[in-house]
């Protein structure tokens, strides 16, 4: 058994077991691998043992791999900041976008993605930390953002993300998951997915309702920036 195939294993016994704590069912909660800095070889690897979704946060790494990878059937989920620039091959080459935090880019996301393909499945990022460094859009913005998405087209828009200030504190990980689903429901949206929780908060993400928990390191161990 491979290191990667080893903690794919670690961590889906994590999902469950925190799925199991909180009373839900962990076939609802989806393991997106955050494949950034990493080979493509690392994603055939990943995928040998039955992932399909990947997240990547820069678009030319993303592109370099897409193309190394089109003998798999992958769901490819961007998940970092997005340039204006960038809208239109983003629009063109995922499945998902869980970092969309003003409408300038939903509009250029809805205007660029092509017709034969299916909508773009939509995350609005809210910084629910308030932090100066974090994108995502101010709580108090989110719900005239999220009435504008829902108008646009070539988008569905499935819910919100957020990356919380870190912290080892498991209450104000859970404070903070907990901002975001409050955030989601009053909405008064049908809304199903909230992206949150990484490998150090899964636990506390699950306990408040993520569906999707991005999950990097734990897989496939410390990201190399050289």
């Amino acid at each position: 058994m491979s290191t990667i195939a080893e903690n794919i294993a670690k961590v889906g016994a994590r999902i469950r077991e925190a799925a199991q704590a909180s009373g839900r069912d962990s076939s609802t909660i989806g393991l997106l691998a955050v494949s950034k800095t990493k080979p493509a070889a690392a994603i055939r690897e990943a995928h040998a043992t039955g992932l399909v979704d990947f997240g990547e946060n820069y678009l030319q790494e993303a592109l370099g791999k897409q193309l190394e990878l089109t003998d798999l059937a992958l769901t490819w989920h961007f998940i970092g900041p997005i340039q204006s620039n960038k809208a239109k091959p983003i629009a063109e080459h995922f499945d998902w976008v869980h970092s969309v935090d003003r409408l300038k880019i939903a509009e250029r996301l809805a205007a660029q993605r092509p017709a034969e393909l299916p909508p773009l499945n939509i995350c609005l990022q809210v910084n629910v930390s308030g932090e100066a460094s974090k994108s995502g859009c101010a709580p108090e913005e989110l719900a005239a953002l999220a009435q504008a998405v829902t108008q646009l087209p070539r988008l569905k828009l499935r819910g919100l993300m957020t990356i919380p200030e870190p912290t080892d504190d498991p209450a104000r990980q859970r404070a903070a998951f907990a901002r975001l689903r409050e955030l989601r429901d009053s909405l008064g949206l049908e809304l199903d997915t909230l992206s949150m929780g990484m490998s150090h908060d899964l636990e506390a993400a699950i306990g408040e309702g993520a569906t999707w928990v991005r999950i990097g390191t734990a897989l496939f161990g410390a990201r190399d920036y050289s």
